[in-house]
């Protein structure tokens, strides 16, 4: 079994959050009912699990269902065991966005508190857009994505332990030894190739055959596709053209949506588009960056939507668009290749993974920088650029961005290929592994405001 991060979130959650629903939303084939199930029959004496895709493409025996009773009767039918009570009983609806009306139902089956219940689906973006009475209070959203660089690590044998003085090393801005760059730099490229979709991965650990693993990335794109085109009829050809030019739209200059080119038609916008470009972001399988020109802390403030970058949710299959079986092409350095792309869309997939939403800096004056993120320790914007050549020094849009007074911007980072830490004009040059250590997930740390003052 993989060990992923996402496991410790749900043993904590349903054991120390008995008064809501966790909704789990993320694209399909990232592991989400696996782990799911895997908790849940860990921690509960009954476990019942409902695919309610297969459902309504099968019986339908949850399609009619219009009251909690309603519900508990199938549940018990459907149950090949007595079920018990919300100490012991975790019913588990996978694929909930199928049947709307359930998602609503959720508010009332957390206020009668007869059993516990979790959910999770691939479009939970979608369907809650669509659902008449979000249960608002009764629910929490947590996305999950595909392996990051650190649980990719620990499936090829790199221990925790060894990882956390790595990690030391970053924090004291540092670089690592000759022989230990190496080894963390060969792993990365590894990762390019395999991605942290788990089938591939797991084919990766039975073999090393990229052959299986490619036709892993093949199978599951296409199934993306599939699942764009069940889409409503007015939307779904252009969800598929989108997800389709994704790979050539970043391998452009500019690598972000060009809208003439969705449908070859002049004159077109954002706004045109804005409903499949949701449904991308909300199925898990594209990472949305949105564009900055004028930043200040919050990001969100200063987002604008009318220039937008989209990525591919796992890197594998990104390489596997572009490259096929030919590994050389990320595995040596080839003069022919520009990995550009490729690092900029792990480096999005681990910042994403991690809790940052994505923004980008473009400025017609002083160019584009890679990602923005908020930095909340400092309270203020962190500008990121990933090189994958021999000039990551050389960054002319970053170092406008920096020397712009009106931005109060203090520090960058650029990640690269080599070994060498150090830091010029307040930019930290660091290898590209250490962006696993970039952090936004604080959800496991307690924050206790002091005490009022009476009056």
């Amino acid at each position: 079994m993989l060990e992923r991060k996402f496991t410790g979130y749900l043993e904590h959650f349903l054991t120390n959050e008995p008064n809501k629903i966790l909704l789990v939303n993320g694209a399909r084939q990232i592991g989400k009912s696996y782990l799911i199930r895997y908790v849940g029959q860990k921690l509960f004496t009954h476990f019942v699990e409902i695919n309610l895709k297969e459902d309504k493409e099968g019986e339908q025996v949850f399609a009619d269902i219009h009251t909690t009773a309603d519900l508990y009767m199938r549940l018990s039918n459907y149950s090949s065991e007595p079920l018990g009570n919300k100490s012991d009983t975790l019913i588990f609806l996978d694929e909930i966005q199928s049947y709307p009306h359930l998602m609503t139902m959720l508010k009332f089956l957390n206020q009668e508190s007869r059993y516990r219940f979790i959910a999770s689906g691939s479009q939970l973006g979608v369907a809650l857009s669509e659902t008449p009475s979000v249960p608002i209070g009764s629910v929490t959203i947590k996305q999950m994505y595909p392996l990051d660089f650190e649980e990719f690590l620990w499936a090829t044998g790199i221990s925790k332990e060894w990882i956390e003085s790595i990690k030391q090393k970053y924090l004291a801005e540092e670089a690592l030894d000759e022989s230990t760059h190496n080894i963390l730099l060969k792993r990365f490229q590894y990762y390019l190739l395999i991605g942290g979709l788990p089938e591939a991965v797991n084919l990766y650990l039975d073999d090393r055959n990229m052959m299986r693993v490619r036709q892993t990335h093949r199978d599951i794109h296409d199934l993306y596709r599939i699942d764009a085109s069940q889409y409503d009829v007015e939307h779904k050809l252009m969800i598929r053209r989108i997800y389709d030019l994704l790979p050539s739209n970043l391998e452009n200059k500019k690598k972000r949506i060009v809208y003439k080119d969705i449908e070859g038609k002049k004159g077109k916008k954002f706004t045109d588009y804005a409903d499949e470009f949701e449904y991308l972001t909300n199925s898990g399988i594209a990472l949305e960056v949105a564009a900055i020109s004028n930043p200040h802390f919050p990001l969100v403030e200063s987002e604008q939507k009318r220039l937008v970058k989209l990525y591919l949710n796992d890197v594998g299959l990104l390489t596997h668009l572009l490259y096929g079986l030919n590994v050389n092409a990320v595995l040596q350095d080839l003069k022919s290749i520009n990995l550009g792309t490729v690092y900029e869309s792990v480096v999005g997939q681990e910042l994403a993974a991690h809790g940052f939403k994505l923004f980008y800096y473009d400025n017609k004056q002083k160019g584009e920088v890679d990602f923005l993120i908020d930095d909340y320790s400092q309270l203020e914007v962190l500008p990121i650029e990933i090189k994958s050549g021999k000039d990551y020094t050389e960054h002319s849009a970053l170092t406008k961005f920096l020397e712009t007074p009106d931005y109060g911007i203090s520090r960058a980072i650029v990640f690269s290929n080599e070994r060498k830490v150090f830091k010029k004009k307040g930019v930290s040059y660091l290898p590209i592994y250490y962006s696993m250590f970039l952090q936004n997930d604080d959800s496991s740390e307690k924050v206790i405001l002091p005490e009022l003052e009476s009056i």
